[in-house]
């Protein structure tokens, strides 16, 4: 519960004042000063404090300090897990699925805080790979995902770059994967092996030269129905988990410290489709596809007659015009060119257009003179728009640009909330004038819909749009000379398929759904019954395959970013980036509901990708969120993304080095004590109730109809309000099967801005607006997530009083206790906030972009100041500044309030992330 603090207000100082900042001392004795918030029996307070500098080399910035996490620390003490590890891995016999649908080793339940190991961070040194193990035991990990190892040509990945093939395993590559995998296990570390993740697949397999034109991603597509990509995956298979480990004596698919297996990452033929990718494929693979297609026809119908009646149902002719000035013959009467600022985009109207337009006919030239903080901030559209539900509308319009790039083309509410009515859409545009055809089906009613379109690139990218109409209509079943008995059905592209009348949209789905099972199923079984695999096998993540597809493996995967960087110019430019600096506690569960709506009842659940990337100045809060909400809804693995990406050379940057790399990055690495917390040990308990959403594979497909490519159907499609999972917990049932006393959706009464878990241990308050704050509330372990500064919170025998912060009173503070003994308790506190490199340039004020300037070593971190009173005796209880490696640094004072319980007051003086209190 949260009142505002006694004296705080009255202190004369607002949270402004007390930013606290620091400056070198200019004198011989190289010390520096600071003013910092202390607390007080009056309040808060502003003194100076002078101390001694870390050196000269120091440099200090906006009150941040210096805060490495050394990168070979495995020493004993508070803030050391590793005795919670089971050692070896596997000891206990391998992973299996228990009766309650639970990951379990030797019959007993098992939960899984695991890292991603990516490239050449795979395959270290061997004297590295000891070092790396034993420091991830440290933080209580037991399991390592390794990732993009099949990406890059050793050092760089295990691929051998003189193999005769994409797949060829090189030989030291895979000695030093051993090496890592068996010091892993011996300090209790599970591996998850991902099979397809990078690999780039080229003529020399044995395909045809046409692969080697595709895009890195969609060459995985072509496995789900060609055989010889099939095999070439089987083979990289066998030849990986086969090898006997001379380490360990055993394959990877005999150890029992080899736990998972997953098969394709981030694929699914119904998620490549809806992308798009299958309407960019080469001839030579759609054909293969297509001959697929058409015996699928001749299955499931026989004749044309009777696939001419079932595809003829809601056929329907075109329509009139309903846009107004769709050829800007009349200027740019009825269109909108909207700019959320600082973003700005100019037009201009030229006489060039496609040929074939009516006379009269204009095109407008759009410039993007300033990019915005989103990619949506740049919109061309026209409102006014009257849609029905269920009716089919043809949207057509031309388009060219100086530099190819993707335009996204919606149509939506032009008025709050701004959904969307139906289409939602990637446009291919090169440079030259290209024709765009979209048929799609309204979602919803509305009187007042727009088409947009956005997407326009960086500073001074210019697009030239012209053609448009929309008129309603526009559906057929089969067009002339279509017959099933000469196999003459096309592949149906994603961007036309509007064209087509339900029936045979669903048809395709279907084929689609049918063709991807028959994949999934194929590379199971060749992992089970030929290669005899002891470890749990999943396909996918759902929202890239259907989850009541992936609910016929062993265990279901899923994957989550909040602020995934952003890329307005080219994909991946190192330059020209944004991560939205945006905290989630301002969210309805921000990533999270997204996450357990995709939950399968009675398997276990994984998020085996998550993080809020850098250099979000938030992102101290998203592994402990995950693990709170994870435990909430019982859960069975958490995986931050990455440990690392880099080679073993770059184990001690001492910097935040990427987007997501965590194993140099100090306030992600210090939540992890808490979040293994929350969630491994289960502190936090799971919710009381289940709530089941009913999902049969024939309503998956029906569902499928209206679904985005990462974005497949799931709980929340099925009825689920997404809030609910921040109440209860929530599945769905691919079998209608569920328990007596689970809820329906229908029964879920949501609270407006507050979000209260079942069990009384989580509460995520909106109640102030754009000042959200998360709280957890468990006997052994407590915290305060987000704008808390000035506010007194009152957790089960702890009282936390946030401090001002650098970040408007924004911090996470957790408290967790070591032991499960009565008072007095050893706690771990940890308090973390903004993070940045020493020399890192922001971009703007709004810090959602550094470009290529990082900065460079050491991290800087930001101190937070609080006040946290434990419900045990002063007298008997003692604190400690913790240093870097959680060894004791000086011993902090404690002082009893007037019911004698203890004081502790921690700030940035301390020049620490995280304290100790115990007995005296």
């Amino acid at each position: 519960m949260a009142m505002e603090k006694r004296g705080f207000g009255s202190s004369g100082l607002s949270i402004h004042t007390l930013r606290f900042s620091f400056w070198f001392w200019r004198d011989n004795m190289g010390c520096m000063k600071n003013m910092i918030p202390v607390w007080t029996r009056r309040g808060w307070v502003v003194v100076w404090v002078v101390f001694l500098s870390l050196g000269r080399s120091a440099e200090i910035q906006e009150g941040l300090f210096p805060f490495v996490l050394p990168w070979d620390d495995a020493t004993p003490g508070i803030t050391d897990l590793s005795s919670t590890l089971i050692r070896p891995a596997g000891k206990n016999g391998p992973v299996t699925v228990g009766p309650t649908g639970h990951f379990q080793v030797g019959g007993q339940r098992i939960r899984f805080l695991g890292v991603n190991m990516c490239f050449g961070a795979t395959v270290p040194q061997k004297p590295h790979a000891e070092i790396v193990a034993r420091r991830m035991a440290k933080f209580g990990i037991n399991v390592v995902r390794f990732h993009h190892m099949d990406t890059g040509n050793y050092p760089r990945g295990i691929i051998n770059e003189k193999g005769t093939g994409s797949g060829e395993l090189h030989p030291e590559a895979l000695d030093r994967l051993q090496y890592f995998i068996a010091q892993l296990k011996q300090n209790g570390i599970y591996a998850n092996i991902n099979l397809l993740v990078g690999r780039r697949f080229r003529a020399a397999d044995g395909l045809p030269a046409e692969i080697e034109k595709l895009d890195w991603k969609d060459r995985h597509l072509i496995g789900f129905w060609d055989a010889r990509h099939l095999q070439l995956q089987k083979e990289y298979a066998r030849a990986l988990l086969t090898a006997v480990n001379p380490y360990t004596k055993l394959s990877f698919a005999q150890d029992p410290a080899v736990a998972f297996v997953e098969i394709n990452n981030e694929q699914g033929l119904v998620h490549g489709w809806l992308g798009g990718e299958i309407d960019r494929m080469p001839d030579v693979f759609r054909e293969s596809l297509r001959q697929r297609w058409n015996a699928w026809l001749k299955q499931s119908y026989g004749t044309t007659a009777k696939l001419r009646t079932a595809w003829g149902v809601g056929e329907r002719p075109l329509g009139g015009e309903m846009l107004v000035n769709g050829g800007f013959a009349d200027g740019m009467q009825r269109w909108n060119r909207e700019q959320h600022a600082p973003a700005r985009m100019s037009a201009t109207l030229i006489s060039e257009v496609p040929a074939g337009l009516p006379a009269g006919s204009r095109s407008v030239r759009l410039k993007v003179d300033q990019v915005g903080k989103e990619t949506w901030h740049l919109q061309f559209n026209q409102g006014g728009l009257r849609f029905e539900k269920e009716q089919p509308y043809t949207l057509v319009f031309w388009a060219r640009a100086e530099t190819p790039r993707n335009l996204s083309v919606g149509v939506s509410q032009a008025h709050e909330p701004w959904s969307n009515l139906g289409l939602s859409a990637s446009a291919s545009v090169t440079t030259q004038w290209t024709r765009f055809e979209l048929v799609f089906r309204a979602s919803q009613s509305d009187t007042n819909g727009r088409v947009t379109i956005s997407g326009f690139g960086g500073v001074g990218a210019v697009t030239d749009l012209a053609g448009f109409s929309l008129r309603p209509g526009g559906v057929i079943g089969l067009h002339a000379g279509e017959q099933v008995e000469t196999a003459s059905f096309p592949v149906f592209d994603r961007k036309t398929i509007g064209q087509r009348t339900p029936a045979a949209y669903r048809d395709w789905m279907q084929f689609l759904y049918d063709t991807e099972e028959q994949y999934w199923q194929a590379m199971y079984r060749f992992l089970k019954d030929e290669l005899k695999v002891r470890c749990l096998v999943t396909g996918t993540i759902v929202g890239c395959s259907p989850a009541t597809i992936q609910a016929k493996m062993d265990w279901v995967d899923t994957h989550a970013y909040w602020q995934h960087p952003q890329f307005p110019v080219r994909p991946w430019d190192s330059e020209e980036w944004i991560v939205p600096n945006r905290t989630m506690v301002n969210e309805r569960g921000g990533t999270l509901p997204g996450l357990a709506m995709k939950r399968v009842l009675s398997k276990p659940h994984a998020c085996t990708e998550y993080n809020h990337p850098a250099p979000n100045t938030y992102n101290s809060e998203g592994y402990l969120l995950l693990a709170a909400y994870a435990a909430l809804q019982d859960w069975d693995a958490i995986y931050p993304f990455a440990w690392s990406h880099s080679n073993s050379e770059n184990w001690n940057s001492q910097r935040i080095g990427s987007f997501f790399d965590i194993d140099q990055h100090p306030t992600k690495l210090v939540t992890l004590v808490a979040a293994h917390a929350f969630f491994v040990r289960g502190d936090v308990a799971p919710a009381k109730n289940l709530v089941v959403a009913d999902l049969s594979p024939q309503r998956d497909v029906d569902l499928l109809l209206n679904a985005r490519s990462w974005s497949l159907v799931d709980a929340a499609t099925a009825g689920i309000p997404r809030e609910a999972s921040l109440m209860h917990r929530v599945a769905l049932s691919p079998t209608g099967a569920k328990p007596k006393n689970a809820l329906a959706p229908t029964q879920i009464k949501l609270g407006d801005n507050a979000f209260a878990s079942d069990n009384g241990e989580l509460l995520w308050d909106l109640s102030n607006k754009q000042r959200g704050v998360v709280t957890v509330n468990t006997t052994r372990s407590k915290a305060v997530i987000g704008y808390g500064g000035g506010k007194t919170y009152a957790l089960r025998g702890i009282t936390i009083e946030p401090g001002a912060t650098l970040q408007d009173g924004w911090c996470a503070i957790t408290v967790t206790a070591t032991e499960n003994v009565a008072a007095p308790r050893r706690w771990l506190v940890t308090a973390t906030g903004l993070a940045q490199n020493t020399g890192m340039v922001w971009k703007n004020a709004e810090k959602s972009s550094v470009g290529r300037q990082w900065g460079r070593a050491p991290s800087l971190v930001e101190g937070i100041p609080a006040r946290i009173t434990f419900a045990q005796p002063a007298a008997r209880t003692a604190a400690w500044v913790l240093d870097a490696r959680g060894q004791r640094a000086k011993e902090l004072p404690v002082r009893a309030d007037a019911q004698g319980q203890a004081v502790v007051e921690i700030g940035p003086q301390w020049q620490t992330l995280w304290y100790e209190v115990g007995p005296r």
